[in-house]
């Protein structure tokens, strides 16, 4: 089965045309989240955190990552896992990234990384919330190491010319599969 991982502007179209059997909302704590409907009630996780490492911000934290975790071993894979953040770039890819791990504990964490990179060049995984994840699934490291070594490609001034005019990234699918 696969994760699909979109900006918020694109959360209602995929419902509608995916069907996602669960859904993780990421979003920062000034704005609301998407209404999933009377069908993802208990199916709808909405986090709320900033897509940032400075302690300025709400970052996101070990209990974040604790209720995602226990989210996302909830998901049966029988139809796709809907991730989103407000870009889509960050958040919703360290969650994507998070959830091919959990569900696949012998995959090789590089593997997944740049299959992750080739499905989004424009994917930033927020490096906090995987270094978090990292160490509630007991990867050791590998997991960050990981997204470092894959690199995050463009700079954020290419990121943000390359993004849409509304300033977010493009939906794209990650196979959970590894």
């Amino acid at each position: 089965m696969t994760i699909l991982i979109c900006p918020v502007s694109k959360v209602r179209g995929l419902i509608e045309t995916r069907g996602p059997e669960r859904i993780v909302s990421l979003a920062d704590p000034e704005h609301g989240f998407p209404d999933a409907g009377a069908d993802y009630v208990g199916r709808h996780l909405c986090l709320s955190f900033h897509d940032t490492v400075s302690t300025d911000e709400v970052p996101p934290t070990a209990e974040h990552v604790a209720t995602l975790v226990s989210f996302l071993r909830e998901w049966t894979r029988r139809a796709p896992l809907l991730v989103h953040c407000r870009a889509g770039i960050g958040r919703s890819t360290a969650t994507a990234f998070i959830a091919a791990c959990l569900h696949n504990p012998s995959a090789d964490e590089h593997a997944i990384a740049c299959t992750l990179r080739r499905a989004s060049p424009l994917a930033r995984p927020n490096p906090l919330l995987v270094e978090l994840a990292d160490k509630a699934l007991g990867r050791d490291g590998r997991m960050i190491a990981a997204i470092e070594q894959t690199g995050r490609g463009l700079s954020w001034d290419e990121v943000a010319r390359a993004l849409h005019a509304n300033g977010e990234g493009v939906a794209f699918e990650l196979s959970s599969a590894f």
